[in-house]
């Protein structure tokens, strides 16, 4: 699929920086703490388990992303082999991971704003005003100058994680790192579930497909640099952790900062609450790039109105998408009535993971209309076969109450999608 007016600006790098980038951002920071408390010094099987669940995933992701170039992502993955229906649900899903993500890391970014600088406590909704402007203007000037700043924050962000991954290993104590008790297959899939969160982001930074150069190469390569290194990343902080802190990281509110001061002293503390920051700071610039492209992508296929699919003549683009966004996304994470809804988020991932799944499967055996040749990866024929059941497997770590929520949102989302589709048969009835 081609056609569209979007300048393809991003390559291998800069596709792989905005994945890390997104992927990175505010939860590693806290999770570390939550995997402890659930799983003890067995974290490290969680963060295993989640990582070869997302390789199968993001496998069946760059295989289909190697053969659809509109933007959209998987929006427009789900929409080339399954259908219209299931497009609309998919990119549904794939905008309130993003939506609420974004606001959640936001609120936690004002409040670390607020911790670092006192003065500026009272003041976070016009720290996130001012944070979402920047950002929304760099990216309405254009996607490459967005992709080079993205790039940038990533570098800053990873400075300070490096410092307590590697140098913490070398003052880790053993008995820190003693399993006593092995943790229950339901409870790994609960914490897995929650670590969904930490490993998520493949799917929002390959919505610009539409403006990634030589899609069939790029995507790919972009998706395997960035998952090996943020896998051992997160091993490496969760190890480290462990091993300085022991069972007090599963009580800290602040773990990596505080294994971080324990281990080399406040400076180090400080820093990493800096890099916290700056983490949060690049993943709001990463989401405020690839998350309009959702809302520009449902307009462009007559689910919004036309107007939310206008590309700007000079800069190349959806400026009008960004700024729809940047509302809701600011609205939401100054009111925090997202709260409620933030494991919905995850759910919605594992959900939009699955038409992923089946859509791969889809394109390489059926080749739909508009299917390019796609890319040639290993296991990527089995990928599917293997990546439903283990996403099926992480959704039995659901309680009723998310079963409920997570099946109310997608009859609402039905219910627009029925309105619309009859708002465009009267259009173009005589």
């Amino acid at each position: 699929m081609s056609g569209e007016p979007l300048l393809r600006a991003i390559g291998t790098l800069g596709l792989a920086a905005a994945i890390v980038n997104i992927t990175v951002g505010g939860g590693i920071f806290r999770l570390p703490s939550s995997v402890a408390g659930s799983l003890g010094a067995a974290a490290p099987i969680a963060y295993i388990v989640c990582a070869v669940a997302m390789g199968l995933i993001v496998l069946c992701i760059a295989d289909a992303g190697s053969r659809v170039s509109l933007t959209g992502g998987p929006y427009a993955y789900v929409g080339a082999a399954l259908g219209p229906y299931a497009a609309f649900l998919s990119g549904v899903l794939l905008w309130m991971l993003g939506l609420f993500a974004t606001a959640a890391v936001a609120t936690v970014f004002a409040a670390s704003v607020g911790q670092l600088v006192p003065a500026l406590a009272p003041w976070q909704p016009y720290v996130l005003l001012v944070t979402f402007g920047f950002w929304s203007l760099v990216n309405m000037r254009g996607v490459a100058l967005g992709a080079r700043l993205n790039a940038v924050a990533t570098v800053a962000k990873l400075l300070p994680l490096l410092l307590i991954a590697i140098g913490g290993l070398f003052l880790v104590r053993a008995e820190h790192l003693t399993v006593t008790v092995w943790p229950s297959a339901a409870d790994v899939a609960r914490t897995s579930l929650l670590l969904v969160f930490a490993f998520a982001g493949v799917e929002s930074a390959l919505v610009p497909s539409g403006e990634v150069r030589d899609t069939a190469r790029t995507v790919p390569r972009a998706i395997a640099l960035a998952m090996l290194g943020i896998t051992a990343l997160y091993i490496a902080l969760q190890v480290s952790a462990q091993g300085i802190l022991g069972d007090a990281l599963g009580r800290a509110s602040t773990p990596l900062a505080d294994a971080a001061g324990a281990a080399f002293g406040g400076w180090a503390r400080g820093l990493l609450l800096v890099g916290a920051a700056i983490s949060m700071f690049g993943y709001l610039g990463g989401m405020t790039l690839s998350v309009p492209r959702i809302v520009f992508a449902l307009a462009r296929d007559g689910f919004l109105p036309r107007a939310l699919a206008t590309v700007h003549p000079t800069h190349r683009t959806p400026q009008a998408a960004i700024t729809v966004q940047t509302v809701f996304a600011l609205a939401l994470a100054i009111s925090g009535t997202f709260e409620r809804l933030a494991i919905l988020a995850n759910v919605s991932a594992l959900a939009l993971y699955l038409g992923c799944a089946v859509a791969a499967w889809r394109l390489r055996s059926t080749a739909p209309a508009g299917a390019a040749a796609g890319a040639r990866l290993p296991l990527a024929g089995v990928a599917p076969f293997l990546a439903v059941p283990v996403i099926l497997w992480l959704l039995t770590g659901m309680t009723r109450g998310e079963w409920i929520g997570f099946g109310a949102s997608v009859a609402a989302a039905s219910v627009v999608y029925v309105l619309a589709r009859a708002g465009r048969a009267d259009t173009v009835a005589p």
